[in-house]
């Protein structure tokens, strides 16, 4: 098995077509069409991915994808959401809500199993032992973990990344090209604008009153990890 994924979706027509993809690439598929249900379903047993609707029963798929990044536990689970909405500014909506990827329809099925694949690829840390530190932030790669100052950090799968890479270069400004190479990979294009929304987010999740900025940002130039940011 490749993987266990949680898809909430209210089209039982969808949810058939996609759940076979699925599963004939290995993958073992849970579904629910409730937000309020996936919520609990992925604080049950949280799976390695969630395929979310933004327009499903009850609870909306985009204030279950809030929900879920403010959860211990799940916060770390990547999200995939799967849209009839288009347009730039609900794409960038979704992931400064904490999406990791944005789908919309209609879209092909063998898309979307890729997609998955590319997005777990990406999310799964490396295993090994190692600990990075930088300033008062620890990052435990093995056990997924990050604390600044002694306290938990709740990082999604991209900022989890996209922080790995900073803290193996501390101090070295890198372009958003550069960033999208090293954090996205070159599995598809991606828009340069997600660079500046997981950073922004990355910056929020870092903040902690009375202790400097960890993120740099430099005019036409990028971002970089340094305890003297201004």
């Amino acid at each position: 098995m490749k993987g266990r994924l949680l898809l909430v979706e209210d089209d039982p027509n969808l949810v058939e077509l996609l759940t076979w993809h699925l599963e004939r690439e290995a993958f073992r598929v849970d579904h629910t069409p409730d937000g309020e249900e996936a919520l609990m379903l992925a604080k049950e047993a949280p799976p390695d991915l969630i395929l979310l609707d933004w327009m499903i029963e009850g609870v909306s798929g985009l204030e279950v994808c809030r929900r879920l990044r403010r959860t211990p536990g799940v916060a770390q689970v990547p999200i995939i959401m799967i849209t009839g909405r288009d347009e730039e500014s609900e794409r960038i909506l979704g992931l400064e809500t904490g999406a990791d990827d944005y789908l919309a329809k209609p879209f092909s099925p063998r898309e979307l199993v890729a997609r998955v694949g590319a997005v777990l690829r990406r999310s799964r840390p490396a295993q090994s032992s190692e600990q990075l530190r930088f300033a008062d932030l620890e990052m435990d790669l093995a056990g997924y973990r990050v604390r600044r100052d002694g306290r938990n950090i709740a990082l999604g799968p991209t900022e989890f990344r996209l922080l790995r890479h900073l803290m193996e270069h501390p101090r070295r400004v890198f372009s958003r090209e550069r960033l999208l190479n090293a954090v996205w990979g070159r599995d598809r294009e991606i828009e340069i604008r997600t660079v500046d929304v997981h950073v922004r987010r990355l910056r929020q999740a870092l903040d902690a009153p009375g202790k400097p900025e960890l993120i740099r940002t430099v005019r036409q130039a990028g971002y970089a990890l340094d305890d003297e940011a201004a």
